[in-house]
């Protein structure tokens, strides 16, 4: 790693890159994952007394509405020249972590439908303006030859801690955890963007070296390419898949209680350390291999994880699960997690990194999570049973496998045809 070669000779900035990388992402995708994604679902049912119907709706739109201003942010980035401008960077999350904390101070005490869709709207445009800010900034930090150990390791501290803590997922819960870590944080950044400092003009200008991505080398990608846009059909389908199982799975109390929300924090534990090798294989993978192993690494994993699932159900009926279910579930879901973080800024320059991360964090990533989510829980409130729902979702994971390796080899043949080979 390059890594080691800044701490071996000393060179401290690009070091503090790293370090202000990884904190900065994994504190943005543990909100994500927590207190957005499962929090509001909780804050939704449980506090207002909404169905899950209509929750359900809120988060299409949550989902319909950041993708909306993800996009629009990632074209004003790109046109401004702001993928390579970090202390602007630096101004913007300020203003998108000021208001991110806010609104997780107030949500606890919405008490109707239409007050969480009000916040659900507002919430939207920090979470928006976030997608491309936040992922372009690694085109400042780290390294196109570190990208892939530096994303395993935000991957796996972010669900590391998200699987250990807290023990209740409770709106309540989320908020207490993500404002006390968001207000240091805001002041951290408030420092940042009101004074000039030498070692940040520093970090500043590290993206002439470290801003072209790996996937544009020798030639940049074109945003319109089949190549970029296969990629994020993929992506879309892994994310689909994931949210729309995981979401009626911790809908199960017989499986949460001997999993994720186990009373035994060996149990946990096992969890939480499962997702850092998982992240940390994916890391090594990424670095060393192309982009069709590893789409074709991560569908394998997500089709033989509901595969499991689903014959564990058939046999054990109501009794909890082994441990081997939520193993390969969490291992699969780091792995492609890892991907996501350093997919799209690999297919990236400092002019282009706006619009890349947005369409392939907001498309990908982020509707395609919450769009399911909205499913999963329209799934549920229909009566579907959850070994029904599990069959369907495991029926997609099948298609997804077979169907990219025969896309992979037509696609080659296409390539040799016009090539002219015999």
């Amino acid at each position: 790693m390059q890594l080691f070669v800044y701490v071996r000779e000393r060179d401290w900035v690009p070091v503090v890159g790293y370090l202000f990388y990884v904190a900065a992402m994994a504190a943005g995708y543990y909100y994500n994952l927590t207190f957005v994604q499962l929090g509001l679902v909780d804050l939704g049912t449980r506090l207002i007394g909404m169905t899950r119907q209509d929750v359900s709706m809120v988060m299409a739109v949550l989902a319909l509405v950041t993708l909306a201003v993800a996009l629009a942010a990632g074209v004003v980035m790109d046109r401004r020249g702001w993928g390579a401008d970090l202390h602007v960077k630096i101004r913007l999350l300020l203003a998108v972590l000021t208001v991110q904390l806010a609104l997780t101070v107030v949500a606890p005490s919405i008490s109707s439908a239409a007050g969480l869709l009000v916040w659900v709207l507002v919430c939207s445009l920090p979470l928006g303006v976030g997608i491309p800010v936040m992922f372009s900034t690694m085109v400042d930090f780290v390294p196109v030859r570190d990208r892939g150990y530096v994303a395993a390791v935000v991957a796996g501290l972010s669900f590391f801690l998200a699987a250990l803590y807290p023990f209740e997922w409770r709106i309540e819960e989320f908020a207490v955890v993500v404002s006390a870590a968001m207000a240091p944080a805001v002041v951290v950044l408030a420092v940042l963007s009101w004074r000039r400092f030498a070692f940040l003009d520093a970090l500043a200008g590290q993206h002439r070296r470290f801003g072209t991505g790996r996937y544009c080398r020798p030639r940049p990608v074109r945003t319109a390419s089949l190549t970029f846009f296969g990629l994020v059909a993929v992506m879309f389908l892994v994310f689909f898949i994931d949210s729309l199982g995981f979401l009626r799975i911790i809908e199960t109390p017989t499986i949460m209680a001997a999993s994720w929300q186990s009373p035994d924090v060996g149990v946990r534990l096992f969890i939480a350390v499962s997702h850092v090798v998982g992240a940390l294989a994916a890391g090594v993978l990424y670095t060393n291999f192309g982009r069709r192993w590893l789409l074709l690494w991560i569908v394998g994993l997500f089709a033989f994880t509901h595969l499991l699932a689903t014959f564990g159900l058939r046999v054990s009926g109501d009794a909890p699960p082994p441990l081997t279910m939520p193993l390969f579930y969490v291992l699969a879901v780091s792995f492609y997690t890892t991907v996501n973080f350093a997919l799209w800024p690999d297919h990236a320059t400092p002019a282009t990194i706006g619009v890349r991360t947005a369409i392939g964090v907001g498309v990908a990533g982020w509707l395609a999570s919450f769009l399911s989510t909205a499913l999963a829980l329209y799934s549920e409130a229909a009566g579907v049973t959850l070994l029904d729902h599990l069959v369907h979702v495991n029926a997609l994971a099948l298609l997804a496998l077979f169907t990219l390796p025969a896309v992979f080899y037509v696609r080659r043949m296409a390539v040799l045809a016009r090539q002219g080979a015999p």
